[in-house]
């Protein structure tokens, strides 16, 4: 057994954020694991740009409403205790609703080949992010 030591809570880089978002790794896994755990925590209105992980990307939320947007348009709504699992290679983002901080898992793996796991895209426009949203798929 063996007990890691914390991190420091890193802000989310501009380039992949709207909004301010904090995050600190919980697992960063070391071969043979392969498994990336984040808290990831986001103020009212912060979300994701557009990205996609190789082998998918679950989100458990923890707090707050998690808005988690597709390709075709929709905009999910997952509250505490539910869990979103976002295919391999699927294009989408997530953040919270404009009125509340949100808090979720964010839960990926490498492919073991060295290459980057995810891909990032362009900002979430106004538009995408304000999308009518749905309960469930």
């Amino acid at each position: 057994m063996k007990f890691t030591t914390a991190t420091p809570t890193g802000a989310g880089p501009a380039a992949q954020f709207t909004g301010n978002v904090w995050f600190d790794v919980i697992v960063a896994g070391q071969e043979p694991s392969r498994v990336r755990v984040n808290t990831v925590r986001f103020a009212p209105g912060a979300h994701t740009f557009w990205h996609r992980h190789v082998l998918g990307q679950t989100l458990h939320v923890v707090a707050g409403v998690a808005l988690v947007g597709t390709r075709d348009g929709v905009v999910f709504e997952a509250h505490p205790g539910e869990t979103v699992v976002c295919p391999p290679g699927e294009e989408h983002w997530h953040g919270a609703t404009p009125e509340l901080f949100m808090q979720h898992l964010a839960i990926w793996e490498t492919d073991g080949s060295g290459a980057p796991e995810t891909s990032w895209m362009e900002e979430v426009t106004e538009e995408q992010y304000s999308a009518a949203r749905t309960r469930s798929a």
